[in-house]
């Protein structure tokens, strides 16, 4: 008999920055380490990661991160986690190991432990067992985890689907799902993304339809907008391709060495003589495929669109297709990025997110995997709060009752003695960690403010010299405006901001003493109310002032 608790540290109420911890009496398994992409409102910030301050005051107690798949939402944070508790041990299947390892020479970390486990062998950690099983998704060697605990198995999917289409290394093993079930799960954690979304997902989250009329009725260079790790739609990709006079051009490194691993390995079926280098852009017959690594969705079409990028430019021949999905809060920089292809005159492809899907499971999906498990507990986790109501409504219609369902939110902590679920209100701390390039935890809603605040109302900064012995006013107040307003329709109002300015430096000047503090919040108080009496904005404003 044993107390178990999971909480999550990221993943519940928002789309990616997963990241679960199943704690068995005294050890810790860590579910995934995944990031999020950053919206529109977080000016600067590349992305987004979940505050481990858990795992660094608990690290003698982690057995290890244990890694779904290869995507950014499941293992992105492992870098900057692996930055602060290097001993950290990572488990994941071969191809998830190889992304892992690229993303760590892209920063520099080298003599990771790094641990290439294989689905359906069990790894024994004391009176605790590992057991990774074969699921479908984008990626292959994804897999599900089986905690074996003596009171009954905590099962954790990650992201899945079932489609019967997806052999090999894609394929579920459904008979090793039924026989877990039938051993016995107390708590089955499943991913909600499509929850809402009624039927199978298969087989709309095939995309080769589109790919081949895109193919067939474009004359000229295609480029395809794609996440690095969406392995099966560049599979799919490749496919319609062979059928062609076509060749391919990777832009992107990581995505390039990803790509030729996964054909190495056997994943992903192409002839690599169809690859050529970046001299063949400006081929007629070329398709271009374009990826984002690690940064904000769109961000390297984007610069390619406005002229960025040395080696390729869009012309009003070309066909851009975009074959990811546009993420929650992104759909303003998709918007100006599509209507910037659009003046182009370039031909402009959007895979449709409504009729070809992701590879993520809907309602019956969900319930085909809650009816394989059989769980005595159900947790919701993976999305929006709306996905895992949704999710749960699934297993209330298979008549699971709604004290067994486990709606909760980041911290919020499950607990369960001798395979009963108990009363607990204990909360672990959770935040969220803005990444801003190379920069690990500096940016913070203070932070975030003032970008706004400067992205729509400017900066106002006003400077003056005293005279270091007598206190006078030398020179300024000098008023400095930048995305305000246009100083020469506005000279009135800054000759008055000035005016204000000195008469609060005066107000606080003596012969022998200046109060600067009261000066910069004097002025900043009063030159504030004017500027938005007169203008109805609210710039940010600095003061200089120095002694000399």
């Amino acid at each position: 008999m044993s107390k178990i608790k999971i909480f999550s540290l990221g993943g519940l109420n928002e789309n990616g920055k997963n990241m679960y911890v199943v704690k068995v009496d005294n050890d810790i398994f860590v579910l995934d380490a995944g990031l999020k992409y950053a919206d529109d409102k977080m000016l600067g910030v590349d992305y987004i990661i979940p505050n481990f301050d858990y795992l660094k005051e608990n690290k003698k107690n982690i057995k290890g991160i244990f890694v779904t798949h290869g995507h950014d939402s499941q293992m992105g944070a492992i870098p900057d986690i692996l930055k602060e508790i290097p001993e950290l041990n990572i488990y994941g299947t071969a191809f998830t190991i190889e992304i892992i390892k690229n993303e760590l020479e892209d920063e520099g970390i080298q003599n990771a432990h790094l641990h290439t486990i294989l689905p359906h062998k069990k790894m024994n950690f004391g009176a605790v067992s590992i057991f990774p099983i074969s699921l479908t998704h984008s990626v292959p060697g994804t897999v599900g985890y089986v905690i074996n605990t003596s009171d009954g198995a905590i099962v954790y999917t990650g992201n899945f689907v079932f489609d019967q289409s997806m052999m090999g290394a894609y394929k579920t093993d459904i008979g090793k799902l039924a026989y877990v079930g039938k051993q016995g799960v107390l708590c089955l954690m499943s991913e909600s993304l499509y929850a809402d979304k009624r039927g199978y997902t298969s087989p709309n989250n095939r995309t080769t339809s589109i790919i081949r009329e895109t193919l067939d009725q474009s004359d000229g260079r295609i480029l395809f907008n794609i996440f690095q790790a969406q392995v099966y739609r560049i599979q799919e990709l490749f496919n319609e391709i062979m059928h062609t006079d076509r060749n391919v051009v990777i832009m992107g490194k990581k995505m390039e060495a990803i790509i030729h691993k996964a054909i190495d390995m056997g994943f992903i079926q192409f002839d690599k003589n169809r690859l050529t280098n970046i001299h063949h852009l400006h081929d007629s017959n070329i398709v271009v495929l374009i990826s984002d690594e690690r940064e904000k969705p769109f961000s390297n079409i984007a610069r390619i669109i406005k002229g960025y990028d040395k080696f390729i430019k869009i012309t009003e021949e070309d066909t851009v297709v975009f074959a990811s999905p546009v993420y929650e809060g992104m759909e303003k920089s998709a918007t100006r990025v599509f209507d910037d292809i659009a003046k182009i005159g370039s031909n402009l492809v959007i895979i449709p997110t409504k009729k070809y899907l992701g590879h993520h499971a809907s309602s019956e999906d969900l319930m085909m995997m809650l009816n394989l498990m059989n769980p005595a507990y159900y947790f919701p986790v993976i999305g929006e709060y709306r996905h895992q109501v949704a999710n749960a409504e699934a297993a209330v219609t298979m008549g699971y009752p709604e004290e067994h369902i486990l709606l909760r939110l980041n911290g919020d902590v499950v607990t369960f003695e001798n395979g009963v679920l108990k009363p607990d209100n204990e909360k672990i701390k959770v935040d969220d960690i803005l990444i801003d390039g190379k920069t690990v935890g500096d940016i913070g809603e203070l932070v975030l403010k003032d970008r706004e605040l400067l992205s729509e109302n400017g900066i106002v900064i006003v400077s003056a010299t005293l005279d270091h012995t007598t206190k006078e006013v030398l020179a300024g107040p000098e008023i400095l405006t930048r995305g305000f307003i246009y100083v020469k329709d506005n000279i009135d109002l800054i000759k008055e901001a000035e005016r204000i300015s000195l008469d609060v430096i005066h107000a606080n000047s003596k012969p022998n003493y200046v109060d600067f503090n009261k000066i910069k919040s004097e002025i900043r108080d009063q030159l504030g109310k004017y500027l938005y009496q007169e203008t109805e904005c609210k710039p940010m404003i600095l003061i200089v002032i120095q002694e000399v």
